[in-house]
């Protein structure tokens, strides 16, 4: 399995990236400033960039012969009321999380057939949480993004989903989970009692790229231990 990763030095990417190895997958890792672990090839990209994004995934081809997967883990998290929000932080949300995904979209489904791709939204894009509208705007178009690209690349065999996390004891979300009463405040509000740990949500990426699972395409998948459907 020949696998892309953008985002592949966060929380979440470091987990899959371990995983994969550990599989025996061929990993191409794209990431921003912050190098990936060690093991596989790499190179630095803009994920903000169409044009960065289409390199990326030329390189890739050309180092792995062919692509199986590409994975989108780019993304940031600002947690604000509109209000307080600037534009320059609306933008760089919308570009960080939504245009990424579109980018993947625009140059896989050019070049690329027969793959599966997996974006990355938040369970928050599914219920009304305060504070979240920034993060909310970006997720929920790219929950849009995905169905309606798996209906159009479907006669290329592109199979494209997202996943949905809850939070995610990463160091995005440390300003959270360093915080005991916040922590406290958000594990009450996963009906299981606890926030999620980056290895929930690499297993269901991997479910996702595995070619056994190939006739899946369109779907949201939410791992959020209960946030968003149990009150």
């Amino acid at each position: 399995m020949n696998v892309l990763i953008i985002g592949s030095a966060g929380g979440i990417g470091t987990q899959l990236v371990q995983d994969l190895q550990n599989l025996g997958y061929n990993l191409f890792l794209g990431y921003h400033k912050r190098k990936p672990i060690e093991g596989s090839t790499m190179m630095e990209v803009d994920a903000r960039s169409f044009s960065s994004i289409d390199r990326f995934i030329k390189m890739g081809r050309e180092k792995l012969g062919s692509i199986d997967s590409i994975v989108n883990l780019a993304g940031n998290l600002i947690l604000k009321p509109a209000h307080l929000s600037t534009e320059q932080e609306f933008e760089e949300t919308i570009n960080i999380n939504l245009k990424s995904s579109f980018g993947i979209i625009r140059s896989a489904g050019s070049t690329l057939n027969d793959c599966s791709i997996v974006l990355t939204s938040t369970a928050a894009a599914s219920i009304g949480l305060a504070n979240h509208e920034l993060i909310v705007s970006a997720k929920a178009g790219i929950e849009g993004l995905a169905r309606s690209a798996a209906k159009t690349y479907a006669k290329k065999n592109i199979r494209i989903n997202t996943v949905s996390p809850g939070l995610v004891d990463t160091p995005l979300a440390s300003k959270i989970t360093e915080n005991a009463i916040a922590l406290k405040a958000s594990q009450k509000m996963h009906a299981l009692g606890r926030i999620g740990v980056v290895s929930d949500v690499s297993r269901m990426i991997r479910f996702l790229i595995d070619k056994e699972n190939n006739w899946i395409t369109g779907h949201n998948f939410i791992i959020d231990g209960g946030l968003s459907n149990t009150k």
